[in-house]
């Protein structure tokens, strides 16, 4: 075949696979969207009238959630106590870490399905995500930062004032586009594509021992708090630790009301397997100790959540096997295609 056949025929095939890209034959290729409701989720709580996803919007979002210009000195940005692999969690920090190397207080919850959460933090002490990045930006452990010095830094970089009209229309930045910039991006980090996803869209198969996991989950009552798709309630509660590492009391710091002592926020379990060290100090290593926890080491704390405390004993009575089962069904929960999107990776 000559030259001139030969370029003909790659030409005609980029032209299909083109096509095959598209949305209907001829038509225009279809973007995925920015956000849309996972089928079988509830509604998002959060309010997306007042903060219309748009792409350059978005962009604006991820560029400053991965800028060490919201910290003081310029060194941590928010994806450096958040890693996309690990689910947007600190890896193998039982506290996070923030400017000069300081050690925080609690250990970096995942950031996933935030549209669907009414309060954020282990304590709650935040209950709008448009809010959610003032704490971290001014705690003095983590970016030690103003917003009044951050928004000053974006008005003189030479990229910002152009980003930010793309996404409002003017170079103007202000607190509120700034926050709600971030919120953006935050919105996009939805998981809902895990093993057990495909298994309940009928696209996939339990094993033996997930399904036996999966039956022991809902039996032992971890479903109660650990509920429904997002697999949290977003209720608070204490878990039988006793503080131990810091003398940390959950949601009192914020209620001061002394039946919130030692209650802390349900967690997600979505990515659990990757999301290690666990609870709010990071104090199990993996999902084993975990388990042993709830089997055995449930501890009074005055405010001990009552399905910790049944039939005379404390804690949730299982067998090593049954444990076993249930972590085998927990590894359902991770979603390698939210680990590795590349819509939310690093510039």
């Amino acid at each position: 075949m000559n030259n001139s056949r030969w370029r003909l025929v790659a030409v005609s095939l980029s032209f299909i696979g083109w096509l095959a890209s598209c949305s209907i034959l001829g038509g225009e290729a279809s973007p995925e969207p920015l956000f849309s409701v996972p089928q079988g989720f509830p509604e998002p709580t959060y309010d997306l009238s007042k903060n219309p996803l748009t792409n350059d919007g978005v962009a604006l979002g991820k560029k400053l959630f991965y800028d060490g210009i919201l910290s003081r000195d310029g060194s941590i940005s928010c994806g450096e106590c958040h890693n996309q692999s690990h689910a947007f969690t600190h890896h193998g920090h039982g506290f996070s870490h923030g400017i000069d190397d300081q050690e925080g207080t609690r250990n970096a919850q995942p950031l996933v399905n935030l549209a669907w959460q009414d309060s954020f933090f282990w304590d709650g002490g935040v209950f709008d995500l448009d809010l959610f990045s003032i704490a971290p930006i001014e705690n003095p452990l983590e970016m030690d930062e103003k917003i009044g010095n951050v928004l000053q830094k974006l008005r003189t970089h030479k990229d910002y004032p152009r980003l930010f009209k793309k996404a409002y229309g003017t170079e103007e930045i202000t607190t509120e586009r700034f926050l709600k910039a971030l919120s953006q991006f935050l919105v996009t980090l939805v998981s809902a594509n895990a093993k057990y996803d495909q298994y309940l869209a009928g696209k996939a198969q339990l094993t033996a021992d997930e399904t036996a996991g999966l039956q022991l989950f809902k039996d032992k009552g971890c479903a109660s708090c650990h509920s429904g798709v997002l697999f949290t309630d977003h209720s608070f509660r204490s878990n039988g630790l006793l503080p131990e590492y810091t003398d940390d009391l959950g949601r009192y710091r914020i209620t001061e009301n002394p039946q919130d002592k030692n209650k802390f926020k349900v967690p997600t379990l979505r990515n659990i397997e990757v999301t290690y060290p666990y609870m709010h100090d990071g104090r199990f290593l993996n999902l084993e100790g975990v388990l042993e926890h709830y089997a055995g080491g449930v501890k009074e704390t005055g405010n001990l959540d009552p399905l910790l405390k049944q039939n005379g004993r404390f804690g949730i009575a299982m067998t090593k096997e049954e444990q076993q089962k249930i972590i085998a069904f927990l590894k359902t929960l991770t979603d390698q295609e939210f680990l590795t999107n590349p819509r939310f990776a690093a510039p």
